[in-house]
């Protein structure tokens, strides 16, 4: 069990909170955080408060320093970095590839685009416009949708969770601009919907592999293992938000994690210390090539098969035409 220098709120039920402020971005990115000096062990228990339920959690979660991010600490274990700032390798594929299978591997997925859908017509606006019966979810549930055009060509699979005051979006980083535009297009006078590109205020990190239940275990987020696909929750490590959600986008197995860029490398690094293998972007297209998705331009499209692709997931959510 890795020591415990931080402490998680869990909100169940979930208090009165924004994930993001009004201009989608957390409260919390501007302000630079002090490392503690001083760490001190929690053991693994709960107590209940009037807040919910607050337990311990073995993420050493001190924000990093500023000049510490992500991209640094990924190099320094090996990793080779676009210009545009996508993880390619770690040098590791062929591992990174068999224990996707025979283990658990940590992806960073920070370059595929989330969209924050807000306003109080946001669940009839993302109906009409997706294939997702979203007028049947509740908060707390997510699902997989298309995007189609007007002419039922389609675009995407998205991602969605359904949050308190918004539905968060995964699209493919090739659809981010042509979905984002297409949302705002069919937004008119009356409709009380704001569209919201938070991909930069964000960090992406998906878990794959038979194992990745062992590692939620480890790590104090068991509630979620055994919950139904999309099923997400928020936390609140060192007073920074972070959700997690129940499988990925290319899998109902294994969980997503959805943090600001000041809590991901502490997070990447303790996701590593409990034997994950990291697997970067080259590995990555690969196995979704493995897992049944088709590439055109780098990203999903191939229309005339997209619709097939995992559809035992979507039946359920999508609506009869």
């Amino acid at each position: 069990m890795a020591s415990i220098t931080g402490e998680l709120l869990l909100l169940n039920p979930w208090r009165s909170f924004s994930y993001l402020d009004q201009n989608g971005a957390f409260p919390w990115t501007q302000t630079k955080t002090k490392e503690h000096k001083q760490k001190h062990k929690f053991t693994l228990s709960s107590k209940t408060t009037r807040k919910g339920v607050v337990l311990a959690l073995p993420f050493d979660l001190s924000p990093p320093p500023i000049d510490h991010d992500l991209l640094d600490i990924v190099a320094t274990e090996g990793a080779k970095v676009s210009d545009d700032g996508i993880v390619e390798t770690f040098g590791n594929d062929d591992q990174a590839f068999d224990a996707a299978d025979n283990g658990v591997v940590v992806a960073d997925l920070s370059h595929f685009g989330r969209i924050r859908v807000s306003g109080e017509d946001r669940i009839q606006f993302l109906h009409n416009q997706t294939t997702a019966n979203f007028e049947c979810l509740h908060e707390g549930q997510g699902c997989d949708t298309v995007f189609v055009t007007p002419t039922a060509r389609t675009i995407d699979i998205a991602h969605a969770w359904i949050m308190k005051n918004a539905v968060l979006l995964v699209v493919s980083p090739v659809t981010l601009r042509s979905i984002s535009e297409m949302l705002n297009k069919y937004i008119f006078f009356n409709d009380k919907v704001e569209i919201q590109d938070i991909t930069k205020q964000t960090c992406f990190f998906v878990l794959v592999g038979p194992k990745s239940n062992q590692i939620m275990e480890e790590l104090n987020l068991g509630d979620l293992v055994g919950q139904p696909y999309g099923t997400h929750q928020h936390f609140s490590v060192n007073g920074m938000p972070i959700t997690v959600g129940v499988g990925n986008v290319i899998s109902e197995k294994g969980f997503s994690l959805l943090m600001s860029p000041a809590a991901a490398g502490s997070v990447w690094k303790t996701i590593l210390s409990q034997g994950a293998i990291p697997m970067g972007s080259n590995a990555w297209e690969k196995l979704r090539i493995f897992q049944d998705y088709f590439l055109q331009e780098g990203q999903l499209l191939r229309r005339s098969l997209l619709m097939n692709i995992m559809y035992w997931r979507l039946v359920s959510g999508i609506r009869s035409l």
